[in-house]
């Protein structure tokens, strides 16, 4: 429930509720919408965007909801679909809303203290005190900056997101001939994008050696709309000024070349917007840069969870509701019992695997909410190749892949072992996930 007390000396707003949201994303707001359902808690749900849905607000393509609500539906379809279940559950949702930070001081070490953030909003400062908070916050591309590319700073250089921003809700125009930097998911998206605000897109490139989507998409960008794919190259650096002209290539076995072009669109690269998790002394996993989760979604700060793609970069939007609605029940459950397990165990992956999540198990508890752990790789995985779970040179599990495993794309390893994690090998050490061909 929201209980609001009166102006605080410097004019800011004191209130509390029983569960606090931050971010208004697929895994936002279908908690949100599970959890109000129940009528054992009010749940606020906040977000800094004017509009609700994340992300999937500035996808119009199809495609969305296959998964998880079992019919394909548009981008922004499926933002609203979230949105209003929220509402209708009785939830809060509010737009333009910024979390600025935590107001309960510097964090400790363990981080402890009374869930409490300071918001500003159009309505002004306010304090709000929540019994139980969720970090939903997702994820962001890397802009060309943080990926070190050289060359001059002319117009016409985009990440994904900024792409989408710009010819959907601001139908400005981005130029004639482009170049899209990476092959997954995300950048046949972006060249989607592209076709349909009438740019060519003159060619896609990864150095990686191959592309990481479904065989049938690659062969449409190819085929159907002529888009090459050059692969084993990066950018070596962007040329231009004012406005972009052409981009330096460099290959694998060191030859060079230039595109003419005037946009340029960086995609994938996904980093967790994880700058409230940290500012509150929350454990960051070192392979993600997400906070670091057990089967329940918990942190290791008493009431604090976190769900979706802040835990690891990017997923689905399906898969980012899915965590949502299964992080439900234990928020519910620490609003009921307020306990905090007493020790985690530390779950690694082994090279080339990049990263896992979750990354603890509680040896008390040791479901995984999801059903599942998901992965991914550095480099392709041959087919039978296999995932060995172990700890302390004892194994726990194995589990074969049929079809191999490729980067960029979501790999999954089954939970049934975690039960065999016990509580009293306090010295065993961490687990360990490594692949043996």
């Amino acid at each position: 429930m929201t209980h609001e007390q009166p102006a605080s000396p410097t004019g800011r707003q004191e209130r509390a509720v029983d569960v606090l949201v931050v971010g208004a994303g697929p895994a936002g707001l279908a908690l949100a919408s599970r959890l109000a359902a129940t009528g054992e808690a009010g749940v606020e749900v906040v977000d800094r965007e004017d509009e609700p849905g994340g992300v999937p607000r500035h996808c119009l393509h199809a495609g969305f909801g296959t998964r998880d609500l079992r019919r394909p539906m548009t981008g922004p379809a499926y933002a609203r679909h979230w949105a209003d279940a929220a509402v209708r559950a009785g939830a809060t949702l509010r737009t333009g809303v910024t979390v600025t930070g935590w107001s309960d001081g510097p964090p400790t070490d363990p981080p402890a203290g009374p869930l409490a953030v300071d918001v500003t909003s159009p309505a002004g400062l306010e304090r709000i005190t929540a019994r139980a908070v969720v970090l939903a916050t997702g994820a962001r591309e890397r802009p060309r900056s943080a990926r070190l590319v050289p060359g001059t700073r002319p117009a016409g250089v985009f990440t994904t997101g900024e792409l989408q921003r710009t010819v959907r809700p601001h139908r400005r125009p981005v130029g004639r001939r482009a170049l899209v930097v990476g092959a997954e998911s995300v950048s046949y998206s972006a060249a989607r994008t592209l076709r349909e605000a009438g740019v060519e897109v003159v060619a896609m490139v990864t150095e990686l050696p191959h592309h990481q989507v479904s065989p049938a998409t690659a062969l449409d960008a190819r085929l159907r709309h002529g888009v090459p794919l050059l692969v084993g190259t990066r950018v070596g650096e962007l040329l231009g000024r004012g406005r972009l002209s052409g981009v330096a290539l460099r290959r694998a076995d060191g030859r060079s070349t230039t595109v003419a072009c005037d946009t340029v669109v960086f995609t994938g690269d996904w980093i967790p917007d994880h700058e409230l998790a940290r500012l509150g002394g929350v454990t960051l996993d070192p392979a993600t840069r997400g906070p670091a989760v057990d089967g329940a979604f918990r942190t290791d700060r008493a009431g604090l969870f976190a769900v979706g793609n802040l835990l690891r970069g990017i997923e689905p939007a399906g898969t980012a509701a899915r965590e949502g609605l299964l992080a439900a029940g234990p928020v519910l459950r620490h609003l009921t019992d307020g306990t905090s397990p007493a020790a985690r165990v530390p779950v690694q992956v082994e090279a080339p695997l990049r990263w896992i999540t979750p990354s603890r198990l509680d040896p008390a508890d040791p479901r995984v909410a999801t059903g599942g752990f998901i992965l991914r790789t550095e480099s392709r995985l041959a087919p039978w190749s296999s995932l060995v779970v172990s700890r302390a040179g004892g194994e726990l599990h194995r589990q074969r892949l049929v079809r191999g495993a490729t980067p960029n794309r979501t790999l999954r390893l089954s939970a049934t072992w975690t039960t065999r994690v016990r509580a009293e090998d306090r010295d065993a050490g961490p687990v360990r996930i490594s692949v043996e061909h």
